[in-house]
């Protein structure tokens, strides 16, 4: 793989990096220097490696993470993993990675972090005094169904905690593992504790392949939905993030195959390129969709007021402008045709208790 010169430091190229969202290797914007690739000089032919995720493990102070942002629908979260294998190129989550050091751009989807104590971090922190219950955010950074749950089951071991203090918990995935964890989530969805969200973005399975490379496919997804569905999960769809110019075309179709697969709501939002995801959707852009780099990027400064990416709250998630209008009526009316329900129920609040310990004075009276 080539790339022309630009703002992305050159690639090594007996590096391999076949199924990965971008092969390029930014320095963390919190870097004072900078890194990029040179031949030696040697006129000798370098064996080519290939690049195996890492997973570090990481022991947690606190595994709760709170928010004020006012277009939330939560204001608690929870991320069992730093880093995402499933190397979607626009995810808004790859500078995270600068706060470690480490790139957003091939680090984000090969260096990964788990945290193995979450769990009982969790517990601890719902047992503190001043707790007081609100629906829990899970999956709001990065996906805790990516490849690496299969190994160390943090997830799971997450619901099981939220489960058994009866805790509502709100998901957003696209990891096909969810259905690994149907029993739990059926469990919890009957006492209005879960609802869950499948992101989708395109129908196209080739532009999913190289957009999003280690992520189920499409038809993958909506069988998922309608899995979680047929075991009565709440499920909406998660049409996000819309690319202007690139996707936006197949809004009606996504949400008519979403709704047909048991969605019952869904939501949207505008493609964001925050801090060090912008030079890397262009530079993929440029690499597999050479074509449409004018027409994406064109329709993304309308949307943003001339810039490539605008962080105001409210605006972030939708843009602004004719164009972001044009979206925003689409989506209105194609909710309306295909009888989505304007939002999922309120989960239960009602039953937050801790559970039972070894020890503990059972009560007399229920």
């Amino acid at each position: 793989m080539t790339r022309a010169s630009g703002p992305l430091p050159p690639i090594d190229p007996t590096r391999r990096t076949r199924a990965r969202g971008t092969d390029a290797q930014p320095a963390p914007r919190f870097d004072r220097q900078t890194r990029e690739w040179q031949h030696d000089g040697w006129d000798i032919e370098e064996e080519e490696t290939a690049i195996d995720r890492e997973v570090s493990l990481e022991a947690p102070r606190s595994v709760i993470a709170w928010n004020q942002s006012p277009d939330l629908g939560f204001d608690r979260a929870i991320n069992p993993y730093r880093g995402c294998e499933h190397g979607c190129i626009y995810c808004y989550a790859r500078p995270t990675h600068s706060y470690l050091g480490l790139s957003p751009g091939l680090d984000f989807e090969t260096r990964l972090i788990a945290r193995p104590d979450a769990a009982k971090v969790l517990e601890r922190e719902l047992r503190r005094k001043g707790y007081r219950v609100a629906p829990m955010a899970l999956g709001s950074n990065t996906d805790p169904w990516q490849p690496i749950e299969a190994q160390h089951r943090i997830t799971r071991s997450l619901l099981e905690v939220l489960r058994d203090w009866q805790h509502p918990v709100t998901i957003t995935t696209r990891g096909a593992l969810i259905e690994r964890d149907l029993d739990i989530l059926s469990e919890m969805a009957a006492l209005g504790l879960a609802q869950v969200g499948i992101s989708l973005t395109t129908l196209d399975a080739g532009l999913a392949r190289a957009m999003e490379p280690r992520a189920p496919t499409p038809h993958r997804r909506l069988a998922m939905i309608r899995a979680l569905a047929d075991a009565g999960v709440p499920v909406r769809l998660m049409m996000a993030p819309v690319i202007p110019g690139l996707t936006d075309h197949e809004i009606e179709p996504i949400m008519q195959a979403a709704r047909d697969a048991g969605a019952t709501t869904a939501w949207w939002s505008l493609l964001r390129l925050p801090h060090e995801v912008a030079p890397l959707f262009k530079d993929w852009l440029a690499q597999h969709r050479p074509n449409h780099v004018e027409k994406v990027m064109g329709k993304v400064r309308d949307m943003r007021g001339g810039r490539e990416d605008d962080g105001a709250f409210h605006s972030r998630f939708r843009g602004s402008g004719t164009y972001a209008t044009l979206l925003r009526n689409r989506v209105k009316l194609a909710r309306k045709r295909y009888g989505y329900a304007p939002a999922l129920p309120d989960l239960d609040c009602s039953r937050f208790r801790a559970p039972p310990r070894a020890g503990d004075q059972m009560t007399l009276f229920d």
